[in-house]
């Protein structure tokens, strides 16, 4: 007889190699192993010769720590096993709870194990390489209120996370249920999720998807499941959460103010109200936000569908070259760099000698005669307005007499008298238009929308800011 005592230990998942020398020396100098039957196939050859190993059954862990003691008490020392690491949805806490409850003498050793999360992260590459929380999804013993308040703030800290217990034949919804939550608080679409059935035994399978594309369908009660989080990416079939470790060189590569462009862009839409909104409309909806800090831009900002997708196309073929604006702070406010890189002109005609003249003569505003000179001579532009609703209500004039066919419109212009007008009469042209609705706008906002148009090759990357 040894020692009265009882040594708790993780197995890890199945496979020899993963099991750590000390719980294969505390298997070997046991007398009674106590588990789950299942798990004798893997120590049976670690075992000392007169050892017992008693099976208490599957789901009866309380009548299997209770075995424990009643042997170990006997004057036996005891093992008891658990899959992975008993200290992770295992005995451990279990047989402490006893010992309290109990009073007992029994001396109380473990022993870690590695867990089917970490089996499964190094089946799959690099996952969990930053911080990380794990979640089971078994409400057994858990009411699901709790357990969906835990994959909330999972989903909202963007931590990696581990899914354990995420299907069963009588549990079939609770990992559709994650899935939703996660997209809905803002977990991209592309997030890469990765899982493992039958994490180091001859069975296994791995799979690498997204978190759009993962079908609980393919998960059963033997897989672990890991979800990215906004910096996890796959690369050559496997997946990667970083340290940050490149992260000076890509600061290098990238400017100051683009690094904390992308960091406020994944915060906007993190907060986003609507989430499943298609990528061009949310592009603009982005930039306009960042701009303002202002949230009410989503039941404010109209766009025509795939107005931005439409738009950039134009350009990248060449049939669109020059953006005209009402006013000159809007031509500020356009990145020359894009400008560049794209072989874009951006004018404003307020500046021009003609203007004042016609103006006068006219009896109309500057803004209007601009834009009478700019439809002369660019009829096919695409026309910003950030400042002057009287120029925007020219242009549609214009468009009505067949004089102007502009390829797109950016209507934003902000104030009190005929601004909600100005805006009402561009929404009947097929024309593709982005309207700031109501009296809100501004030069800063006009121009934030054509860098949205400019960029949006970045937008799947969710790489703003590059020609800052």
């Amino acid at each position: 007889m040894g020692k009265s005592k009882i040594i708790v230990v993780g197995i890890g998942p199945g496979s020899p190699e993963d099991m750590t020398p000390a719980v294969l020396e505390s298997i070997r100098e046991s007398d009674v192993v106590v588990g789950y039957k299942y798990y004798f196939q893997f120590i049976k050859p670690y075992l000392n010769p007169g050892a017992r190993c008693v099976d208490t059954g599957m789901k009866k862990e309380k009548d299997r720590a209770q075995q424990a003691f009643e042997l170990a008490e006997e004057g036996n020392t005891v093992t008891v096993i658990s899959s992975g690491d008993a200290g992770i949805y295992g005995m451990i806490p279990l047989i402490y709870e006893m010992k309290k409850a109990r009073g007992s003498d029994v001396e109380i050793v473990s022993h870690p194990g590695i867990s089917a999360f970490q089996k499964a992260a190094s089946i799959l590459g690099a996952p969990i390489g930053h911080d990380l929380c794990i979640i089971s999804l078994s409400d057994l013993m858990t009411p699901w209120d709790y357990i969906e308040k835990r994959i909330r703030a999972a989903a909202v800290g963007d931590f990696v996370t581990a899914i354990y217990n995420p299907k069963s034949h009588e549990r079939y919804w609770q990992l559709y249920r994650l899935k939703e939550i996660f997209l809905k608080e803002g977990r991209s679409p592309q997030t890469p999720v990765g899982y493992v059935r039958q994490a180091g035994r001859p069975e296994q399978e791995a799979t690498l998807t997204t978190l759009e594309a993962l079908d609980p369908e393919q998960v059963d009660m033997f897989t672990v499941v890991i979800i990215g989080n906004s910096q996890s990416y796959c690369w050559n079939d496997i997946m990667i959460t970083p340290r940050g470790y490149y992260r000076e060189v890509e600061s290098r590569e990238n400017k100051v103010g683009q690094n904390i462009m992308i960091q406020s862009f994944r915060t906007i839409e993190s907060e986003l109200r609507e989430k499943d909104i298609p990528l061009d409309r949310k592009w603009a909806l982005l930039h306009a936000i960042h701009t303002t800090a202002d949230f009410t831009m989503e039941k404010i900002l109209y766009t025509d569908p795939q107005a931005v997708e439409t738009l950039y196309n134009k350009i990248v073929k060449g049939t669109l070259k020059y953006i005209i604006s009402d006013v000159n702070m809007v031509v500020s406010g356009i990145r020359k760099g894009a400008l560049a890189r794209l072989g874009l002109e951006a004018k404003c005609y307020l500046d021009d000698p003609r203007v004042a003249s016609m103006a006068q003569e006219e009896h109309i505003t500057r803004t209007q005669a601009g834009i009478r000179l700019a439809v002369a001579e660019h009829p096919d532009a695409l026309f910003v307005f950030g400042n002057a609703p009287t120029a925007l209500m020219e242009l549609c004039g214009l468009i009505r007499k067949g004089k102007a066919k502009p390829a797109g419109i950016i209507a934003a212009p902000v104030g009190f008298v005929h601004v909600r007008e100005s805006k009402y009469m561009v929404k009947p042209f097929d024309i593709p238009k982005i309207i700031v609705e109501g009296r809100k706008g501004g030069s800063n906002l006009a121009a934030t929308l054509v860098n949205a148009i400019l960029t949006f090759d970045d937008a799947e990357a969710l790489k703003p800011g590059r020609d800052l």
